[in-house]
């Protein structure tokens, strides 16, 4: 018997509270990306001063990969980055109601090429890209970090690129990982209740399928799956209270990626007490451990 609980989903309609970008003097919004969908767009935003080139915090936003918005009110955290000398991006990707996966990695991927080309006229550092996204948007940051080569992903096959999507650093907050997991983790943990394999949750609705009839393309949506020696340096985060995303998600990832790439691949850094989402990931204390992990791994000599 399933003792989990189908997930809740916002009223329609739902719009999430947005930032304060108003004090932001250089900034550029609403950049296209691509030409499939108005939902290739990005938002880049610069210390006020300073010709750069600026190492780049580049969100991405959760939402179970079916809503969320690139300019939603996680950017108030994120931009604290321009204070530490850094630029901030923030990319939309097509949602799942829009198209499954792969399209959300797929554009993620076609960001990153864009800020890669245009690098200099945005005055970035192509070289100091780090990734960053929680929970559907600590998946996508998660896929960034593995640093897949062009055309060894879905949907790129037989296509040719100028560029490669790769990124210098990767911070995954309380992201799903193996979607396969997350039901038998949650039973176990006595503390996480959605019923992810049920075929309308978030997870399932991404990958166009209940997740245990569609365990090979739950597989391809899997970072883990991706782990090599192109992968970058992570941090991961999660709370040990996360009643949506079991915590264990997280130990499984890291676990992963020890056991493949060795202990120095990765930080891990539990939050105590820590539900989904929680308030307690975005406060100047935690955000101090991020721009540390940061600091500790990217040359910013020139911020």
């Amino acid at each position: 018997m399933n003792d989990l609980k189908k997930p809740d989903m916002p009223p329609g309609g739902f719009v999430p509270p947005m930032a304060d970008i108003s004090w932001v003097k250089r900034k550029y919004l609403d950049i296209a990306y691509g030409n499939e969908s108005k939902a290739q767009a990005l938002d880049i935003y610069l210390p006020d001063e300073g010709d750069g080139p600026f190492p780049v915090l580049i969100h991405i936003h959760g939402g179970g990969f079916m809503l969320g918005d690139k300019r939603d009110d996680h950017m108030n955290a994120y931009l604290k980055a321009l204070h530490k000398g850094m630029a901030a991006v923030s990319i939309e990707y097509r949602l799942s109601k829009e198209a499954i996966f792969p399209a959300a990695v797929l554009d993620v991927r076609a960001a990153i090429r864009f800020l890669r080309e245009h690098a200099k006229e945005y005055k970035l550092d192509a070289n100091k890209f780090v990734a960053i996204g929680g929970s559907a948007g600590g998946n996508l940051a998660a896929m960034l970090g593995m640093n897949i080569e062009n055309g060894s992903f879905l949907g790129e096959e037989e296509q040719s690129f100028d560029t490669n999507p790769y990124v210098a650093l990767a911070i995954d907050q309380f992201g799903p990982m193996n979607f396969a997991t997350m039901d038998e983790q949650a039973r176990q943990n006595g503390i996480s209740h959605v019923d992810h394999d049920d075929v309308k949750s978030p997870e399932s609705s991404y990958i166009g399928g209940a997740i245990q009839d569609n365990l090979e393309i739950a597989k391809m949506a899997n970072p883990a799956t991706y782990i090599s020696d192109r992968m970058v340096k992570f941090l991961v985060q999660h709370g040990n209270k996360d009643v949506l995303v079991p915590y264990e998600q997280s130990i499984e990832f890291v676990e992963a990626i020890k056991a493949k790439q060795g202990e120095e691949k990765v930080r891990f850094i539990p939050v105590d007490g820590a539900g989904h989402e929680d308030k307690k990931f975005f406060t100047d204390e935690n955000m101090s451990k991020v721009f540390s992990f940061i600091n500790d791994n990217l040359d910013m000599t020139s911020c």
